[in-house]
């Protein structure tokens, strides 16, 4: 009863997405506009545990500052607002196969012949006081599963710092939008890296994040062919079978 109670709900939520997609029928998905990303309403600062502060090494009479890739200046992102390029790089291939077998064969069998020395004659006619209880069960199991993976995903997007750490790592926001006739393709990374980690010519690979969030998706005619009806995702959730 509760199911079908939440069914007419659930369906005026799907129409919801229905009447965003009939108002851009016969047109491509709209481009974001560029924003700061601190101020999405999503965003929340980083806080990670921090090491102790420690009083800076004594450089005397030196020009030179430590971390510096250049004599006069380090061309490298390290404020709040700096540009760093990642590079996304993934390609992981993954196979998995599995072989369960159980079998288990069970027999008990009781019987009472006397109780405290005098015989069970309050057992019905034709009761056998030997065998009272006679059971048996058999049970086996065969599972068999696998898993084959293959993702390659390889993009460049450049990023934003958006906050510095106590301890100098970096947190950095990136998204990037790229339309093709009517598809919409979305890449968003967001991570913490530590400055002794970016190359020389500003770039950062993306297995050098910490708490790293990769997005990679569309919005479009495609995506929305590749998705089942709202009645098939409805009839997934509430169906048992």
């Amino acid at each position: 009863m509760r199911a079908l109670l939440m069914l007419p709900i659930a369906a005026m939520l799907a129409g919801c997405g229905s009447m965003e997609r009939l108002s851009r029928v016969g047109r491509a998905p709209e481009m974001s506009p560029v924003t700061n990303p601190v101020a999405h309403p999503a965003w929340r600062p980083v806080s990670m545990p921090m090491p102790a502060p420690q009083d800076p090494p004594p450089v005397a009479n030196s020009l030179w500052r430590p971390g510096s890739r250049t004599f006069l200046r380090d061309q490298r992102a390290a404020q709040v607002g700096d540009l760093i390029t990642i590079l996304v790089s993934i390609q992981d291939e993954a196979q998995l196969q599995n072989r369960t077998q159980r079998a288990r064969n069970g027999s008990d069998r009781i019987g009472l012949p006397e109780v405290f020395g005098m015989q069970t004659r309050w057992l019905p006619r034709g009761a056998n006081p030997e065998t009272l209880l006679n059971a048996s069960g058999s049970q086996v199991t065969d599972g068999n599963g696998s898993v084959r993976r293959n993702e390659t995903v390889m993009l460049r997007l450049a990023a934003t710092v958006t906050q510095v750490l106590p301890n100098g790592n970096l947190v950095v926001s990136g998204r990037q939008e790229v339309r093709v006739n009517a598809e919409l393709r979305e890449l968003q990374v967001q991570g913490v890296i530590r400055p002794q980690d970016i190359a020389s010519d500003n770039t950062i690979r993306h297995d050098r994040l910490a708490e790293a969030r990769i997005s990679y998706g569309g919005r479009g005619t495609l995506s929305d062919l590749q998705q089942p009806r709202y009645g098939q995702q409805l009839l997934d959730i509430f169906l048992p079978f």
